[in-house]
């Protein structure tokens, strides 16, 4: 299962959005407001929003200052959250987020819609930032 989000415009370089992305404690920023726990170390963070269950994600890939890859800590649920970044100027950059999950089809299904907003007020915080 593939989602996408909308590309957006951050008036920040590539190189500080990138910085901003790679500590993964600032995902706590970018969280939606319905959010239960978070906890973050320097590869990693847990989060959980309400009445979902908890989700890890481990830095899995780094590439200085276009990509950021997230993957699942969780091998029964293997999914990436990439977020790709390009320069639009010098002091203004596009960024977009990649969801690249392995679920049968009936969690797929469920987990579709769900996943699609989480991603979309991920990349409006960042939009944000």
């Amino acid at each position: 299962m593939n989602l996408e989000s909308p590309k957006v415009t951050v008036k920040k370089s590539s190189q500080d959005i990138f910085e901003y992305l790679s500590n993964v404690g600032n995902f706590e920023q970018l969280m939606p407001e319905n959010i239960d726990k978070f906890e973050a170390n320097e590869e990693s963070f847990l989060f959980a929003l309400k009445g979902m269950p908890e989700i890890e994600l481990k830095l899995k890939e780094v590439e200085a200052p276009k990509k950021i890859v997230l993957g699942s800590a969780n091998e029964k649920f293997p999914f990436s959250l990439t977020a790709d970044i390009e320069d639009d100027s010098e002091s203004s950059s596009n960024v977009q987020l990649l969801f690249d999950g392995k679920f049968n089809p009936m969690v797929a299904m469920m987990v579709k819609k769900p996943l699609q907003k989480f991603i979309d007020t991920l990349i409006s915080n960042i939009e944000k930032q």
